[in-house]
């Protein structure tokens, strides 16, 4: 059953009802409810009675009796409820009548003030009632209560949606902080790098071994190298080595003037491949920082 027709259930029932934001219709005491099989009558001119308030507040013995009749909890039938005289409150927004089938219609004067004009019988069926709410009306298959569902359902699965992204935006920052954690943890701290009487730069790791990196003279075993860091960092230049030694990288980090130290992987390509190899690496790994040097 529909909202309205609970609505006007309960008013013949109880021969008062209070709708919040709009105000309280009444039944006169001097009219007698009519048996129920004779409810074909005409109501009196002055039998129903309405009190305007804008700031009536929400009838509780409505929303009982529409959580009895549709077996919903509270929220749900008082969220059903709302919906209906939301879209009562828009037509007399833009000055339509708002019509309750069975008590009346209302309509918004000038000063904005409501004014209720009686239904035309018990079983009123107004025939101007707007467009909008008369086919909600005849339409036995669409309901505020359909409507206050579809409503809750859009919300759901917008819910979900925020959860999933929540969770998605979670799990690719935690994978973030493990790689930018285990990038730390391979970069030992590095100590000062030291000139042996050869000219050889000599790195003592961790375990007290020593890391002899060649000199920029010896070129044996290699074609070319692809440069890939020049710093005059010490400290930058043995942990960069440490990393990649242990990423089992072939590095050699030489010297080649009093001020600068220089990290290079050699390859032993033809002269033919070092745009190539330069190309790949520059874009895997070096950020176009890398470049060539010939023996």
């Amino acid at each position: 059953m529909k909202i309205e027709q609970l609505l006007v259930q309960h008013f013949y029932n109880c021969r008062k009802v209070t709708l919040q934001g709009m105000g309280t219709f009444s039944i006169s005491p001097d009219f007698v409810m009519p048996k129920e099989n004779n409810r074909d009558i005409v109501i009196p001119e002055h039998a129903i009675l309405f009190e305007n308030n804008a700031r009536a507040i929400e009838d509780d013995a409505l929303i009982n009796f529409i959580t009895q009749q549709t077996r919903k909890i509270k929220p749900l039938a008082s969220g059903d409820l709302d919906s209906y005289l939301a879209l009562g409150k828009q037509f007399l927004n833009i000055g339509k009548p708002f019509t309750i089938e069975g008590i009346g219609i209302l309509l918004k004067n000038q000063q904005g003030d409501l004014e209720f004009t009686k239904g035309v019988s018990f079983q009123s069926k107004i025939e101007f009632s707007p467009a909008a709410l008369k086919e909600k009306t005849e339409n036995p298959e669409i309901s505020f209560a359909s409507e206050s569902k579809s409503v809750r359902s859009n919300k759901k699965w917008i819910l979900i949606a925020i959860l999933t992204l929540v969770l998605i935006l979670t799990s690719i920052g935690y994978w973030y902080i493990l790689i930018r954690k285990s990038n730390s943890n391979s970069l030992a701290v590095a100590t000062p790098l030291n000139i042996d009487s050869a000219n050889n730069i000599v790195v003592k790791t961790d375990s007290g071994n020593l890391l002899q990196p060649q000199k920029e003279t010896i070129t044996d075993g290699y074609t070319f190298k692809l440069v890939f860091m020049v710093t005059a960092d010490s400290f930058a230049a043995v942990a960069k080595m440490k990393t990649l030694l242990a990423r089992n990288h072939t590095v050699i980090m030489y010297k080649d003037d009093s001020l600068k130290y220089k990290l290079a992987e050699p390859f032993t390509l033809p002269f033919s491949d070092t745009s190539r190899i330069k190309d790949s690496l520059n874009n895997y790994y070096y950020k176009g920082k890398a470049f060539i040097e010939l023996k």
